[in-house]
């Protein structure tokens, strides 16, 4: 099945982990990649390695939080491909939190907004005349966000930002879809990715709170992307995509305890 063929993809954050498994499926599926990524280095080994799979990739080193960084990776891949059907904003960033609330720092704070969200919004502004003319009405954002903006997971700015980007989805669905773009976001539950390294107990232990009896794989996500930025989903704008095991419908610890 190749339903992006001809289409002219751009993903942020895409070096490593969900973003680079978003590239390799699109790419398996016909469209022509660009991987960007803060750290140059690893946009360009992502991108040589979706090559190797026998996909379509270039790269470029993106920080979303440059506005003229953004551009320039709009205008790489509109010159490169011709055309920009798709942005996938996966870029993000994560803090750990403080032990207590009054002791987190403004810049902390900021720096998750400003990629998270704030990325996201310089992306879509940049794309959205590229989208608006893509031929077909195949224009489309997949914004990737967190059951952390849908309830407590910990990690304040981070949940905030992603609860943001939830928002920005919803009111960009509305005021894009007269020009014939569509606009979703995917809610991930934890996904084994290389930002968990060192941590695999954690990961270990999560499994028991999740209905499916595991967490995620970067490609449960690439798949529901692929799913929401095709013409399969044509009728399908402004939704958040929880993708997450089970874990927003079910308390497993509390249902044990109560059978205790």
């Amino acid at each position: 099945m190749r339903r992006f063929e001809g289409y002219g993809v751009l993903i942020t954050g895409a070096g490593q982990g969900i973003g680079e498994a978003i590239a390799h499926r699109l790419a398996a599926e016909g469209a022509r990649v660009l991987v960007t990524d803060v750290v140059g280095e690893r946009a360009e080994k992502s991108a040589a390695r979706v090559r190797a799979a026998g996909g379509t990739a270039e790269a470029l080193p993106c920080d979303v939080a440059d506005q003229a960084a953004v551009d320039a990776a709009v205008s790489r891949a509109v010159s490169a491909f011709g055309t920009l059907d798709v942005l996938v904003n996966c870029a993000l960033s994560c803090t750990p939190d403080h032990p207590r609330f009054e002791d987190e720092p403004d810049d902390e704070w900021y720096r998750d907004f400003e990629i998270t969200l704030h990325g996201a919004f310089r992306c879509a502004r940049a794309a959205m005349p590229h989208l608006a003319a893509a031929p077909d009405g195949r224009g489309a954002i997949v914004n990737i966000g967190s059951v952390n903006g849908e309830q407590d997971f910990g990690n304040h700015a981070y949940s905030a930002a992603k609860a943001g980007l939830a928002s920005l989805t919803r009111t960009l669905a509305v005021q894009s879809a007269p020009r014939g773009v569509r606009v979703n976001l995917i809610a991930p539950g934890t996904v084994h990715t290389p930002n968990w390294q060192g941590r695999e107990a954690g990961l270990e232990r999560a499994k028991a709170h999740y209905p499916l009896g595991r967490v995620g794989v970067p490609e449960d996500i690439a798949a529901a992307t692929a799913f929401l930025a095709s013409r399969d989903a044509s009728w399908i704008t402004g939704i958040t995509l929880p993708v997450d095991g089970g874990i927003l419908i079910s308390n497993l610890g509390l249902r044990r305890a109560f059978l205790g």
